[in-house]
């Protein structure tokens, strides 16, 4: 290890680091350990744990990426993309070019803070379904299929999350507009439960409110209902709420075939509902 040429480049990370990395905050520099934690939001924060090995700069950095938030699977494959960068310039400074690397990893995959969330919804997804990643504008494009039934929409993930919830934009579906008000209504409350605390206080020996992350919970809502409410039966009559060709289902809300949902979320044919109402719960004895 050349102790001269560490030394040197300990001066110019201690020197030039919080200036060139954006969001960077210098721990540590000292021959045994470089630390440096680099910040873009509180969730989209690493911890950058650098040693030199005995032949270095002849030999790569030895890196360590630590987070309480970010996945430790995606932690792992920027470590190796770190580690292979580091290689390139064998013979030549080596820190602060895996440093700008970490920043601009977490500047361009904005989508980096809900990968275990992502990962987990494409296991409920079937090939009928699409999920297509969007870095450059930090959204999800979701295609939700169940027969002929389905729903699109873009899925809009803010540089604040989760602290700020996901929105949906750009919906498109061949449900009935009953069910397209109800997919979207729902997915805004479900959202919004997840940074707003509930207006009910809860019991004082309860850990205060703390927001948590919303892509998954509506996704899964979304994927359960749109696979669901096709398969429905009329809660009276027994027969499919919903034809199978789309083309073919009641759009106008005051005809007897129109499908509606209850608040216990059965469903009913309209003129069925309406019957429903007028019959007594109790025969006569």
């Amino acid at each position: 290890m050349s102790m001269g040429l560490i030394d040197d480049e300990l001066q110019e990370v201690s020197k030039l680091c919080q200036h060139v990395i954006t969001g960077s905050k210098l721990v540590s520099c000292v021959q045994t350990m470089v630390r440096v934690e680099i910040r873009r939001t509180t969730f989209k924060h690493i911890v950058a744990c650098i040693q030199f090995p005995s032949d270095y700069p002849f030999s790569p950095l030895l890196i360590e990426l630590k987070s309480k938030t970010l996945s430790d699977k995606l932690l792992d494959g920027l470590t190796n993309v770190c580690e292979q960068e580091a290689k390139k310039i064998i013979g030549k400074p080596q820190v602060l070019t895996v440093l700008k690397l970490i920043r601009n990893f977490i500047d361009e995959n904005p989508l980096s803070c809900c990968y275990s969330e992502i990962s987990a919804i494409k296991k409920d997804l079937t090939e009928a379904d699409e999920l297509k990643l969007k870095q450059k504008t930090s959204s999800l494009s979701l295609k939700v299929s169940q027969g002929e039934y389905y729903f699109r929409t873009r899925i809009l993930v803010p540089d604040a999350y989760p602290e700020h919830s996901i929105s949906l934009e750009d919906v498109e579906t061949n449900f009935p507009p009953l069910f397209q008000r109800y997919f979207v209504g729902q997915s805004k409350e479900i959202a919004r439960q997840c940074i707003e605390p509930p207006l009910k206080p809860k019991a004082k020996n309860q850990a205060p409110f703390r927001p948590t992350p919303s892509l998954q919970p509506v996704v899964s809502f979304l994927v359960s209902s749109v696979k669901q409410i096709p398969q429905e039966s009329c809660q009276l009559c027994n027969k499919s709420c919903l034809p199978q060709d789309p083309m073919l289902a009641e759009t106008s809300e005051n005809a007897d075939s129109h499908v509606e949902r209850v608040y216990c979320s059965h469903l009913f044919h309209l003129q069925c509902l309406i019957t429903y109402m007028k019959t007594p719960p109790f025969q006569a004895t």
